[in-house]
């Protein structure tokens, strides 16, 4: 008798890992992964569905694309009434513990995917601007390698209509994705730069480290001070980056940073007592190419960030560089 649980239980971190590039919610890719799995037990009660699962993982990958396709669809309305920008949820972790190397929190399959396979945090921002359609058939075919005709059954179209959705996804993903070619080194350099620049409150320091095209989202969820609309050029970040870091407040006892992974890459994590009963608790990461930072996010709504714990007592002082 065929083990259920144990067969999808191997599966379940690549099916996490399609759901959260296709959702950028570790919450909503886990309800997929969930109700994938209450689609899959139901399919083997009978003996004809189970002649139909001949490929366990291409059956579980197009059964969470569908699930994920629906979620997309009506998840466009309400993204559409957002309160300013929608960013995904960074997936966060610490940076290796000098004596044990752990990363450490406890990994789920969401923080497992994104550490083995690096999912790009800006990636994942820049296909919420694609259609769901077009959102499917490029995380399936170019991150996934799934053929052509099994994406056409998940869309409900031909092959060569999902090869189109994957091509434009392809394209606006190339124009309008942020510069990104840094090596690790380069990045914790830049990030490390741009962390000295905000805390000088010197603007020459950090228009050093931007971009002249450098842009800045942030996501507040209506509750946080952040830019309704993306923030560009070097001149205007600058000024946003120190006006923001002034309504915050600069005592230590008032902003705490601390360098964290966000989806495997260096980022900060912030905390601040913005407001008696609110604090704010954020999360940052950047893309960088030709030794500048051409893109920076922000993440601070709360429901985003309820996995990400918060700095310890032992971490309130500011860390001198990540």
């Amino acid at each position: 008798m065929r083990d259920l649980a144990s067969e999808f239980e191997a599966e379940r971190d690549h099916l996490t890992s399609v759901a959260y590039r296709m959702l950028g919610s570790r919450a909503e890719a886990e309800d997929a992964v969930q109700e994938t799995w209450l689609r899959y037990a139901a399919a083997l009660e009978t003996p004809r569905a189970r002649a139909e699962i001949r490929d366990l993982r291409g059956w579980l990958t197009t059964a969470t694309a569908r699930i994920c396709l629906d979620v997309l669809r009506s998840a466009r309305v309400r993204r559409e009434a957002y309160p300013g920008e929608w960013l995904p949820e960074p997936i966060v972790s610490r940076l290796p513990g000098p004596a044990d190397g752990t990363e450490g929190f406890a990994p789920d399959p969401a923080e497992r995917a994104a550490q083995t396979e690096q999912v790009g945090i800006a990636l994942l921002t820049v296909l919420e601007r694609l259609t769901p359609e077009q959102r499917v058939a490029f995380v399936l075919h170019d991150v996934f390698a799934v053929p052509f005709a099994e994406i056409a059954t998940v869309l409900g179209t031909s092959p060569a209509a999902a090869r189109q959705l994957a091509s434009r996804a392809r394209r606006a993903v190339a124009e309008d994705g942020p510069r990104h070619s840094a090596d690790p080194a380069e990045h914790q350099r830049l990030v490390r730069a741009f962390l000295h620049a905000v805390e000088s409150g010197e603007p020459e320091r950090l228009l050093e480290v931007l971009a002249p095209d450098v842009v800045v989202v942030g996501d507040g969820g209506g509750l946080f001070p952040t830019a309704r609309q993306p923030v560009v050029g070097a001149a205007k970040v600058t000024r946003f980056a120190l006006g923001l870091k002034r309504r915050v407040g600069s005592d230590t006892h008032h902003l705490r940073m601390r360098p964290v992974l966000v989806n495997g890459a260096l980022g900060l994590q912030i905390e601040a007592d913005y407001r008696p009963g609110l604090p704010l608790h954020g999360v940052m990461w950047f893309a960088v190419a030709d030794g500048r930072i051409t893109a920076a996010y922000h993440q601070l709504n709360p429901e985003k960030l309820a996995r990400v714990p918060r700095i310890s007592e032992d971490e309130r002082a500011r860390p001198s560089a990540p």
